[in-house]
């Protein structure tokens, strides 16, 4: 047998064990002394051979892998993916059981674990190893890579207990450790360990020095990209502030110039708010003193925000700047210790301190506008009020008419006379409102005792006064109730309206509605009673005119009917008895009336009117003369 058969097994990697198979077939086939020495002597050669190539092929992968390895290293921008791949390479490049990575503290002189893989144990993995203590303090400490079968015992190293409890916690036996090092400083230890006893060779401590020595200049340089990154950051933040405060001054600087412009173009504070919500965005709502919205939806502000606001506005005036609660930015202005208005803003985006002073400054100007406001609107008040007063208390007097001319009043068209109602605390606040509204509406008003008088433009009383109710009452929290009396045309004729419509006032509050509004008209057969003129055909045509109209156009006997069925109680039977009709006949001419008179004609209210509007049609229509 040739030394071929070894060349084969070479070929195919064959184990060690099998190597001693051609010695001993060769043995048992009888082979000479000379022949199974030249086999022995083949067999070790071949053996010695498997062993080298064996090395080599490790080597390889070793070297391969410690390529790849500083490959993904500079590959990787994250600090802490850098320390994991690192760790975790290690602990397959040795095929250990765990590897872990210890940093070096300046601060407190000590290393501290940073990183591990393979660990189970969390007492290790919090584990600080001061210097000179334990395998990786004595690294840390000599920047001399060490290693240990096992570590407990090994008398090299001093033993703490603490470190020994981690390590024997974690169930570490094996133990080795290479020193990172930049330069001459060493910034970290790099372990491999196992849980059973196990040397370490001089081929694995080259391998883990020569992984520690590309991790260390890895970590610098993941290190100087954070700082580079982190200064970048700085500076770009810093510019953006820059910008940013820059940017602000001028929004505020055009917005302020915008500002100034309105109110000396006779701007209003409408036109405030447009230039707050087109600088800052969002939504602005522009309260008066008493919480009242003169500008803006409150709406948007969202619901049960009422409290907020009011709290935030009070903070706002006694901090004299914009106050913030939640979306919400918040700037009052008060004069003498009393609000006078307050800018509410629903930002949609946050909004900087630099321009909040935007918010601030429209409130000025806001304030500004309305004192101006409440001066111009008392001032004309007082003309109003007294012009008005003249045409109650003197309407022969001279001039009325011009006086009225010059505060945009034209006597000669339709007008109506309101008096208003109101609680005599109220006073100043129902004579502000009112002078207001008139001002508004091209009217007058005045301030008499508890009531307010409005002379408006218009012809249907009884729509004014329910207006006039409304409003003031909303305006003033409580209750107010409105009398109307007209159309007015000419001086003469207002002073007799004027006593009409508190007649139609006084008639509202003894029947028990407070708090609205009517005309002499609307209160049917009562405002016989109060009015003046006491206009009977006017109370026949709106209760029962359309029946009266179609008797006369068609000939027809729906008067007569009603008068005969109200007078047998509104039975169908006694009104057909009574009319010689068929009870079918006196249904279709009560459906007849429904559609005249409109749904409802039989309740109480309006058939009482009904009632009396046939009974005064008959006692105003001339009795037949004999004979004729």
């Amino acid at each position: 047998m040739s030394a071929r058969v070894f060349l084969e097994l070479l070929a195919r990697e064959a184990s060690a064990v099998e190597f001693e198979g051609p010695v001993l077939a060769a043995r048992g086939a009888g082979a000479d002394a000379a022949t199974l020495a030249e086999l022995e002597e083949a067999k070790l050669v071949a053996l010695r051979v498997r062993t080298l190539l064996r090395r080599r092929a490790r080597r390889e992968a070793e070297l391969s892998a410690l390529f790849d390895t500083a490959g993904d290293l500079a590959g990787l921008r994250d600090l802490d993916a850098v320390l994991e791949a690192i760790v975790h390479r290690a602990r397959q490049l040795l095929g250990a059981d765990a590897a872990y990575m210890t940093l070096h503290d300046p601060d407190r002189g000590d290393t501290w674990m940073r990183v591990t893989d393979g660990s189970v144990s969390a007492k290790f993995r919090a584990l600080r190893l001061p210097m000179g203590a334990g395998l990786g303090g004595l690294v840390a400490q000599t920047a001399t890579p060490y290693s240990t079968a096992d570590y407990f015992a090994d008398p090299r190293f001093r033993h703490k207990e603490d470190i020994d409890d981690a390590v024997l916690e974690e169930g570490l036996v094996a133990i080795l450790g290479v020193p990172l090092k930049l330069g001459a400083r060493v910034i970290g230890v790099l372990f491999a360990a196992n849980r059973s006893v196990r040397p370490f060779s001089q081929d694995e401590v080259v391998l883990l020095a020569s992984l520690a020595a590309h991790a260390a200049v890895a970590i610098d340089n993941a290190r100087l990209l954070q700082e580079t990154r982190n200064a970048l950051e700085e500076l770009s933040e810093t510019s953006r502030l820059a910008s940013a405060h820059s940017g602000a001054v001028e929004r505020a600087a055009h917005a302020h110039d915008r500002m100034a412009g309105l109110v000396l173009r006779g701007g209003g504070v409408e036109d405030v708010a447009a230039v707050v919500t087109e600088v800052l965005g969002g939504s602005l709502v522009v309260l008066d003193d008493a919480g009242r919205p003169i500008a803006g939806d409150p709406a948007e502000l969202g619901e049960g925000v009422t409290a907020t606001i009011t709290e935030a506005a009070r903070t706002s005036r006694a901090l004299g700047r914009t106050v913030r609660r939640g979306n919400l930015l918040v700037a009052s202005v008060d004069v003498g210790a009393e609000p006078l208005c307050t800018l509410v803003l629903r930002a949609e985006e946050p909004v900087a301190d630099t321009d909040q002073r935007i918010l601030e400054r429209a409130a000025l100007v806001t304030a500004l506008l309305t004192l101006f406001r409440r001066t111009v609107a008392e001032a004309e008040g007082r003309v109003r009020g007294e012009l008005l007063d003249d045409l109650i208390s003197r309407p022969g007097l001279d001039g009325l008419a011009e006086r009225a001319r010059r505060v945009g009043v034209d006597l000669g068209a339709a007008h109506v006379v309101v008096v208003a109602r109101h609680g005599d605390e109220q006073r100043e606040r129902a004579g502000f409102w009112a002078s207001s509204h008139a001002a508004l509406n091209r009217g007058l008003a005045a301030q008499r005792g508890d009531e307010v008088v409005l002379l408006l433009p218009g012809d249907d009383p009884g729509a004014l006064a329910r207006k006039v109710a409304a409003e003031l009452g909303a305006g003033l929290g409580r209750p107010a109730t409105a009398g109307a009396c007209g159309p007015v045309r000419g001086p003469a004729e207002v002073a007799g309206a004027h006593q009409e419509a508190r007649r139609c006032a006084d008639a509202l509050v003894a029947l028990g509605r407070e708090g609205e509004g009517a005309g002499v008209a609307d209160l049917g057969f009562v405002g016989l009673l109060v009015g003046g003129g006491r206009d009977i055909e006017a109370f026949l045509a709106a209760t029962v005119g359309p029946v009266l109209d179609y008797d006369a156009r068609r000939g027809t006997a729906l008067v007569r009917t009603l008068t005969a069925y109200f007078g047998s109680g509104c039975s169908l039977s006694r009104t057909a008895e009574a009319l010689h009709i068929h009870v079918n006949t006196v249904t279709q001419r009560l459906d007849r009336v429904a559609q005249l008179l409109g749904p409802g004609w039989q309740a109480p209210d309006r058939a009482l009117e009904v009632q009396l509007a046939l009974r005064l049609h008959r006692l105003s229509t001339p009795a037949p003369q004999p004979g004729r």
